[in-house]
């Protein structure tokens, strides 16, 4: 038996912020991050139409890029305090995780953060609150996923929880809150979704309610991250669309190493934090190499190359032109190709790869990825992405 789960009401759509003020409860907690929101006025618009649903109000505010765990627990603590029905999480993936987080917290107090780390294994939720997210960035998805990354900066880890508990029961996907959005964010973001949803055209857990979200993602991807990328409005918009797919089909089909290297590479290097789309953009072609020796994947990774106009004479030669393709967005976005041209030491590099390979393996999203991964197999993969050498094994 498999299970498909989404948030019961997506709002899309410019302008549906407003939906906001058809929220039925008494109390709203309003959980946002470092102030574009704010600065752009969506913050006050936010308020407004919680106030306009007969709701008292009250903002958690300043939520870091990759949320703590120490973050996250301040915000339960405010929400024990204010006790609101509705947890409403605005702005990129960082502050609607932790808010995810929050929630257990604050319903649960007794619960570890060592308990949630254990996939699917939240207690039962909304017994005080429901949650609405609201995402500014056209990548996480998290408004209509089961997962939430939290860091633990003690260690330098990320750990990606996951259970159908914290799926949102609104998602209010307005694209006027992506119009502001810098450049090399749009990238990033966009090659966040375009990983998400090629992870979940071949994972394992795949099935026919995931693929149709995720090659339809694929396709909007291809066809509008250049031109979001470069400011054309209703390129963003579609972006933003494209996004919200690859999170439904990855939230049920789950995805692969490509994010399991990236959550355990993120906080890792002295040298600069490497952004989770950064990373992810990075590790995908290199990762697309290393699984097209499965058989079943690679004639997955060939559909998705036909499905998107690459030509190829054979199997082989489309993979090779989806790889391509990736490499050639990079590029157009000012990514870099390897882990040594993003500016990670390679003494350090070779000092805690054989650690943070070990790690990738034991990460949730390993599980579910098309080729099997020893540790040794996964820090051959890493040499091949820090110094851009070809992955034949």
């Amino acid at each position: 038996m498999s299970r498909f789960t989404l948030p019961r009401d997506i709002y899309h759509g410019k302008g549906c912020l407003e939906e906001l003020k058809n929220l039925k409860g008494k109390k709203a907690i309003l959980v946002v991050g470092g102030g574009s929101m704010k600065r752009q006025g969506f913050l006050d618009r936010a308020v407004n139409y919680l106030k306009e649903a007969g709701m008292e109000v009250q903002l958690f505010e300043g939520v870091e890029p990759d949320p703590s765990v120490e973050t996250v627990m301040k915000g339960a603590e405010a929400m024990r305090a204010f006790e609101p029905d509705w947890i409403v999480a605005m702005g990129g993936g960082s502050p609607i995780d932790a808010a995810k987080a929050m929630w257990a917290f604050y319903e649960y107090p007794e619960v570890t953060f060592e308990d949630l780390c254990i996939p699917f294994n939240f207690p039962e939720l909304r017994q005080k609150a429901k949650f609405a997210a609201i995402p500014s960035t056209s990548g996480t998805a998290t408004e209509v996923t089961a997962f939430s990354v939290i860091t633990n900066y003690q260690t330098g880890v990320k750990y990606p929880l996951a259970d159908f508990n914290i799926t949102p029961d609104v998602a209010i996907v307005d694209s006027e809150l992506v119009e502001g959005l810098p450049a090399k964010q749009v990238a990033y973001t966009g090659m966040d979704a375009l990983t998400h949803a090629i992870e979940a055209y071949v994972s394992t857990l795949n099935c026919a309610f995931t693929d149709p979200l995720a090659i339809q993602a694929i396709e909007m991807v291809f066809d509008y991250l250049p031109a979001s990328y470069r400011g054309n409005m209703d390129a963003r918009a579609e972006m933003h669309t494209a996004q919200c797919l690859a999170g439904m089909a990855f939230s049920n089909a789950l995805l692969g190493i490509v994010h399991s290297m990236a959550h355990k590479t993120g906080a890792a290097f002295s040298t600069g934090h490497i952004t989770h789309g950064c990373a992810n953009a990075m590790y995908l072609p290199y990762v697309i190499k290393y699984n097209a020796k499965d058989p079943v994947a690679a004639k997955r990774y060939a559909e998705i190359a036909r499905r998107v106009g690459l030509q190829g004479a054979s199997e082989k030669a489309l993979i090779n032109s989806l790889c391509e393709k990736i490499d050639d967005f990079n590029v157009q976005m000012s990514i870099p190709k390897t882990l040594k041209e993003f500016g990670i030491i390679e003494e350090e590099f070779k000092e805690k790869i054989a650690k943070i390979s070990e790690l990738a393996v034991g990460d949730a999203c390993t599980g579910s990825n098309p080729r099997s991964i020893t540790p040794a197999e996964m820090e051959r993969l890493f040499n091949c992405i820090y110094y851009g050498t070809e992955v034949d094994f």
